[in-house]
């Protein structure tokens, strides 16, 4: 039973004198909802049939067609089940998640379409983005040669030397990212990020000039600097044993005002951007 018709039910038994006053009043604030009593029964169920191609695209950024092809490659399951019963089809979770990562917004903004209040819509989007990490983050986590075998890599190299890199080699870029937090309650001085002056956690990726994400390591305490998060990601030693192409060894590129001494001979290297063109 629902807050919502908790209280319903407290209403009738309050006028019915089953209750007193004193226990209508405690019992009324016992089942205040901490949510906003969003109205989210006037409208009706997530069906993707009744979406239209421009809305789908719009606001999931993908096409409609294209959807339940996704949930097979994600390898989601039929049903979504959550801790407290709710059950929601794969194809509504899953929209749920692209409509909650394609532009920022509150769960209250998704309520006109997909029908359900702000508690379900956080648990079912929670379900599902745990589902796709528990059986793929190693893709980005650990060495995937499915993006960076040597032919790839090599493809990257030139990809990057073509733009006007002066490095024949290169086939990524390598750099930390603050990711801003609330302030916590207790180690404040762990994660504050003194550069940024915000509370904050961080990661380390790897773009590829494709636009992928080739390595991710993370989150780590936002006080700690981009050089100390490179060794502890242990991603200098993934890059001795697999930086190679067909024709010589690779490397990613690193900021110049960033010490990199402990970097293996060959994994590493940075050169300056010319300030007249902006080029590299």
């Amino acid at each position: 039973m629902s807050f919502r018709e908790t209280r319903e039910m407290l209403l009738l038994a309050y006028d019915s004198k089953i209750i007193s006053d004193e226990e209508f009043l405690v019992l009324w604030e016992s089942y205040r909802c901490k949510n906003p009593d969003f109205p989210y029964s006037s409208y009706a169920r997530f069906d993707l049939e009744n979406v239209d191609e421009s809305e789908c695209l719009a606001e999931f950024r993908v096409q409609k067609q294209d959807i339940p092809l996704l949930a097979n490659v994600l390898q989601l399951p039929m049903n979504i089940h959550c801790p407290q019963r709710t059950i929601c089809d794969r194809i509504e979770g899953l929209c749920m998640l692209l409509r909650r990562f394609s532009y920022p917004c509150r769960y209250s903004d998704m309520i006109s379409r997909f029908g359900r209040p702000v508690p379900e819509l956080c648990m079912i989007t929670n379900e599902v983005m745990d589902n796709i990490f528990n059986n793929h983050s190693h893709r980005i986590s650990q060495w995937n040669d499915d993006i960076l075998n040597p032919q790839l890599l090599q493809e990257y190299a030139d990809v990057i030397h073509a733009k006007g890199a002066p490095l024949e080699n290169c086939f990524g870029f390598i750099d930390g990212t603050v990711r801003p937090i609330a302030r916590p309650d207790q180690q404040q001085r762990i994660v504050y990020n003194g550069h940024k002056r915000v509370h904050s956690l961080k990661f380390q990726s790897v773009a590829l000039p494709n636009g992928l994400i080739g390595n991710m390591y993370g989150p780590v305490e936002g006080k700690k600097h981009d050089a100390s998060m490179l060794v502890d990601s242990n991603l200098l030693h993934e890059l001795e044993q697999n930086a190679f192409s067909p024709l010589e060894s690779l490397c990613v590129f690193w900021r110049p005002c960033l010490p990199f001494t402990c970097a293996p001979s060959g994994t590493i290297s940075s050169w300056y951007t010319n300030p007249s063109d902006g080029s590299i």
